[in-house]
């Protein structure tokens, strides 16, 4: 018996440390700015696209990075928040597709990210997400003529921004409910929820949506479930559009081809 006794205790004093690790390790777990690195590899110029440098401050005075590409005869702006590795120099294929429906892409690093100074939070994010509306109104582009875009962690950002402000519309691609929810799912052994001091609540976020809202997620996504997309878009009011895509987390609007683009170019007709 005292053996046994002896057992639950270590057992339990275990389960205790590697929870205990999991609630300070998470922004490691989350926030990958160094992988593939924080150097801007390309630019718009790389694929034939001509661009502006933007450096703009936040709230708490952290200066951030981003780019400007005009379109040609454009009527409306992608504000672009991308996912949580890398940074905008490897998003230029989506800046290209954005570029081909004749719309502006204002895209940023949050704080912590490539040229952006700072240190990354969930709270800093949102920080960084508002300051670039912001700056987007200093040239002149009103909400009404902004479509909020975010892929993955940046997906997240962008439901946030859009339950505060009202763009022209919101687009939501391979997003996750919220950080519980995905932490559940790679460690169902532990009480995450309780766990879980970074939150990022799409779900949440997204009832409070008052602009068209499309939601766009691929079966194949090894990363974050298609019930996780399926989950978002129940929770987001109408207007509302799903779009199904293929392919993995990473590429899946690059194998998803014409499908993906003919999708985007019906939603963004429909907006006001």
């Amino acid at each position: 018996m005292p053996g046994i006794l002896k057992l639950i205790i270590v057992g339990i004093g275990a389960y205790a440390v590697i929870s205990i690790y999991v609630y300070y390790i998470q922004s490691s777990l989350i926030y990958y700015p160094d992988m593939p690195g924080r150097n801007l590899v390309a630019t718009p110029d790389n694929i034939g696209l001509s661009y502006q440098n933007v450096e703009f401050f936040t709230e708490d005075n952290i200066k951030l990075n981003g780019w400007f590409i005009p379109g040609n005869n454009a009527k409306q702006t992608v504000l672009f928040f991308h996912g949580n590795a890398g940074n905008i120099s490897h998003r230029l294929e989506s800046i290209e597709i954005f570029n081909r429906l004749e719309l502006n892409v204002f895209i940023i690093d949050y704080r912590g990210y490539g040229q952006s100074e700072g240190k990354t939070t969930e709270k800093g994010t949102y920080r960084d997400a508002e300051a670039a509306w912001n700056y987007l109104s200093t040239r002149g582009i009103s909400g009404e003529q902004v479509i909020i875009f975010g892929r993955s962690l940046g997906a997240s950002i962008a439901t946030w921004l859009a339950s505060k402000y009202t763009p022209a519309a919101l687009i939501i691609e391979s997003g996750f409910t919220s950080v519980a929810s995905m932490g559940q799912r790679f460690y169902p052994f532990l009480p995450i929820r309780w766990l879980t001091h970074i939150k990022y609540d799409t779900k949440q976020y997204v009832k409070n949506i008052s602009c068209p809202v499309m939601v766009a997620h691929s079966k194949d996504d090894e990363i974050i479930p298609f019930d996780e997309g399926r989950e978002i878009f129940a929770a987001a009011p109408e207007p509302k559009q799903f779009l199904e895509m293929r392919g993995g987390h990473n590429d899946g609007f690059v194998a998803s081809g014409s499908t993906y683009v003919d999708g985007l170019r019906s939603f963004i007709k429909q907006t006001p």
